[in-house]
């Protein structure tokens, strides 16, 4: 294998090196999406950071494809490769609080939900995910939306510094004081530049909130929509959640006679005063008749975790995404075209808020660029059997290219498929060229390419 071989890189690390033939190969090199068939000559279940810079040096001397693996939940299978390498950092996964100062540090391969469960127990939170078995990683360096994003900002902008493996196999830190050209380029140019083995986060006081799912029928979706979108565009900036569309799973506050349904729906998350909430989610009762819900005082991490199981692994995935300025008439009418022929009960559409505090930082400030766009959506096309894919990737296309003309050109970069790399310029907007000065200095080779690729500056 080059230079170095699979026993010298054994000797090197301190967590299992699995390849081909041994009897955890098949687990190892499975993803989140199981679209994705890939097999790797090496899959390296790092221990710590040590490990990371001895796979991304056995990787770059050996001239393999390396994939850098958090959660697992990369839609386009960023996390395994053919033939090549994987650094596999979801053993590393601890979490520490420092209360007085509110912040946690967290290692490269936890999950919200780990991270939830650590600060939690202070009361503290920062803006994760929907679903707690999302890796922090991957979201972070995407940017980060979720239920907190109107109040806190997004993932990325609650980050405080991260300790990389650039591709030379050196760690640095990256923050604003400390190489902050890479901290700037980490928040929202995700996996591009290096491998993060920890992340450090600001914390808030957020710990129980009031929220929920509440369903509205499919009559109702446009009034739904249009006025969601006038509600929130002034809405407290403790208030979040997203309107969406959804077959109604088989729950028990949900009438038996409707599972399996298309709705419109909105979950809902209120973290301010707890006494506040029923008033605060009262708006969007307003909008339309409920025909059930499930909403109340929960703690943070509950809401955070509601809907893991509609995402196990083991599901098809093929997403496709678009941020928005306006939620247009237009927009409107082609969500209610495509929105209700949901192909599974994992199928969903999300449309996030991203105003607020997300508004506060400037396009140039991360590398983040769409701060002024009002909402990030998400065609998020999950179901379990591979004999539907042809049909329900041709769901999740027609959609996108009904929405698209009444969108921003760019879209999230954690929703993005494998088939998107096109879009990458639009999606950085006026950020890309920076980015792709930043990756000459850091990673000048591409080594760390697996991922919606940032072309080093030539």
């Amino acid at each position: 294998m080059g230079k170095l071989s699979i026993d010298q890189l054994r000797e090197r690390v301190r967590g299992a090196v699995v390849t081909p033939g041994d009897d955890a190969y098949e687990e190892a090199r499975a993803v989140n999406n199981a679209m994705i068939d890939r097999r790797p000559a090496a899959v390296v279940r790092c221990a710590n950071a040590g490990d990371v810079m001895a796979v991304v040096d056995f990787a770059r001397e050996n001239g393999l494809d390396l994939a850098v693996r958090g959660g697992g939940h990369s839609v386009p299978g960023f996390g395994t490769c053919d033939d090549g390498v994987v650094a596999d950092l979801s053993a590393m996964r601890g979490v520490r609080v420092d209360a007085a100062r509110r912040t946690a540090r967290a290692e490269g391969g936890a999950t919200w939900g780990d991270f939830n469960a650590a600060t939690h127990a202070y009361g503290l939170a920062t803006t994760g995910g929907i679903i707690s078995t999302t890796g922090i990683g991957g979201l972070t360096l995407g940017g980060g939306i979720g239920y907190l994003c109107r109040g806190l900002g997004l993932s990325c902008d609650n980050l405080i510094s991260a300790d990389v493996v650039t591709a030379d196999g050196r760690v640095v830190v990256a923050s604003e004081e400390e190489n902050p050209d890479l901290f700037w380029a980490l928040r929202g140019g995700s996996g591009n530049f290096g491998a993060v083995t920890s992340f450090e986060y600001r914390l808030s006081p957020v710990k129980d909130i009031y929220g929920g799912p509440m369903l509205f029928e499919l009559d109702d979706a446009a009034t739904v929509l249009r006025s969601f979108a006038e509600y929130i565009a002034d809405a407290p900036e403790q208030l979040g959640g997203f309107p969406a569309f959804q077959l109604a799973p088989r729950l028990p506050f949900i009438p038996e006679d409707r599972h399996g349904d298309p709705f419109a729906l909105i979950v809902g998350c209120w973290a301010g005063p707890l006494d506040e909430g029923e008033k605060a989610l009262r708006a969007f009762h307003d909008f339309a008749p409920v025909v059930a819900e499930h909403v109340g005082p929960m703690p943070y991490p509950a809401l955070n975790s509601a809907f893991d199981a509609l995402v196990p692994p083991g599901l098809q995935h093929y997403w496709k995404a678009n941020f928005v300025t306006e939620l247009s008439d237009a927009a409107i009418e082609a969500h209610l075209v495509h929105g209700p022929k949901l192909p599974a009960v994992n199928s969903t559409v999300h449309i996030y808020p991203i105003n607020g505090a997300c508004h506060r930082v400037g396009a140039d400030e991360t590398a983040f660029a769409y701060r002024d766009a009002s909402f990030a959506t998400v065609i998020a096309g999950m179901w379990p059997d591979p004999a539907d894919n042809e049909a329900n990737t041709a769901w999740v296309r027609d959609y996108y290219e009904a929405t698209a003309p009444h969108s921003e050109e760019g879209g999230y970069i954690n929703f993005m498929a494998e088939d998107d790399q096109s879009r990458i310029r639009a999606n950085y907007k006026g950020n890309y060229d920076r980015l792709a000065e930043v990756k000459r200095t850091y990673d000048p080779g591409n080594l760390f390419h697996l991922n919606q690729n940032i072309q080093p500056a030539a």
